[in-house]
């Protein structure tokens, strides 16, 4: 939804608004609405039925130019995250929290960088039930044989299971939406998958209509590339609905449907679950089959997470390679600068001297010295908050694995003191 950019954008909002309004949800979580007005619109046009909404815009609220000037420069995200939430319940409480890592501000063609990747927070009460929602967008994959975004969405989903752990402590329902932008095979839909036991829709539900595969980017869609889908036979999945209950509330995913790429909303499919809310009765929480169950997925989450690991040490080592590459380019685009004044210099420590060099010459060599020096600093601040964020995901990734090395070996002691 990118205004002046993307194709037919008004006549697409509102066939969006049409569609949900015809579909009377209870929840309803957008992505890419990157325009305030355009959320403006669709919350009007949604009052009837979602009386409640809201845009997650930034996470940092700063007023001041100097600090929209340095988000800017170094920080992505200045258009916001384009995650909205249109609901038939009360809103109590949103939170956005912004991924650390997000793609590279040269590659201007791409424009992830731009667009602040994050995942919202809503929390709502359902039926007397705490039902925490949580909308995402991650990194887009532009190639699939030679990925160099790969650790940034990696870090990304490290990030948002982290997110959804340690904040839905309190929830009866948790349901994660959006375009992950990754594969059901994939390393970090599997490390998500794992780490907050949230389970697909399409997987599990009972009833599904739809696209082929639950697809949701299909090649038969007016607004993709069907040359980029070929390889995968026409379509793939990278959208998801995904959901968890608790030891009070057991959820199941009753429908799944697509839209079939007949009216053109958006580039990709719609995803719509129906889900149906149980209360367990009290005492049954985590049963013994349960905790079983627990410790048979703790080896391949250790696998899942050490594989994390090491794609986040490839993706460090290449970052520390073009910090590196930065500082050595700043350096002589520093000592080039340096001659430049030391020429300038010149004419007034020799009286009557005259300037070796074209003026219009001098000036445009030390204006590209400038402008490679300039470029250099900010690439290396670049990279070196990069590798910072790669050396933390890794270096919290290998205390999970030690602690989860630790817990499978205490289900193992406890497997074998019961069976003797």
């Amino acid at each position: 939804g990118i205004r002046f950019l993307s194709k037919k954008c008004q006549e697409r909002f509102a066939l969006i608004g049409e569609l949900l309004n015809q579909e009377q949800l209870d929840i309803a979580l957008l992505q890419e609405l990157w325009c305030e007005k355009d959320f403006q619109f669709l919350k009007q046009k949604l009052s009837t039925f979602y009386p409640y909404a809201h845009l997650f815009k930034r996470q940092d609220g700063a007023d001041e130019s100097f600090c929209k000037f340095t988000n800017a420069l170094v920080l992505s995200g200045f258009i916001g995250s384009g995650l909205a939430v249109f609901s038939r319940y009360r809103i109590h409480d949103a939170f956005l929290y912004q991924y650390s890592l997000n793609g590279y501000p040269y590659m201007v063609q791409h424009g992830d960088w731009f667009g602040g990747k994050a995942v919202g927070k809503v929390s709502l009460n359902i039926g007397g039930l705490n039902v925490y929602v949580f909308v995402t967008h991650l990194h887009a994959e532009y190639c699939r044989e030679k990925d160099q975004y790969l650790p940034h969405r990696v870090v990304q989903a490290w990030e948002l299971q982290q997110f959804i752990r340690h904040t839905s402590a309190g929830a009866d329902v948790v349901l994660l939406a959006g375009d992950l932008n990754m594969h059901p095979e994939d390393l970090g839909f599997r490390l998500l998958r794992l780490s907050t036991g949230l389970q697909d829709s399409f997987s599990q539900t009972s009833s599904f209509s739809g696209c082929e595969g639950g697809f949701t980017l299909l090649s038969e869609n007016p607004f993709t590339h069907p040359e980029d889908l070929t390889a995968f036979g026409g379509g793939i999945r990278i959208d998801y609905i995904m959901f968890k209950g608790s030891q009070e509330v057991d959820i199941s995913c009753e429908s799944l449907s697509t839209t079939e790429g007949s009216v053109p909303y958006s580039d990709h499919e719609a995803l719509t679950a129906h889900f149906l809310f149980r209360t367990k009765e009290k005492g049954n929480g985590c049963s013994r089959e349960e905790s079983s169950c627990v410790s048979e997925d703790l080896p391949e989450l250790i696998n899942t997470v050490n594989e994390a690991r090491t794609e986040v040490k490839v993706g460090l080592h290449c970052s520390e390679r073009m910090r590196y590459t930065a500082a050595r380019t700043g350096i002589m685009g520093l000592v080039l600068l340096v001659l430049e004044l030391a020429i300038a210099a010149v004419p007034l420590f020799a009286l009557g001297a005259e300037q070796p060099f074209p003026k219009a010459s001098f000036y445009l060599l030390g204006a590209l010295c400038f402008a490679v020096l300039f470029s250099t600093v900010m690439l290396y601040i670049f990279y070196s908050m990069e590798v910072k964020a790669l050396q933390e995901a890794e270096d919290q990734m290998r205390l999970v694995v030690s602690g989860l090395q630790e817990q499978l070996k205490e289900c193992t002691k406890a497997q074998s003191s019961d069976q003797s």
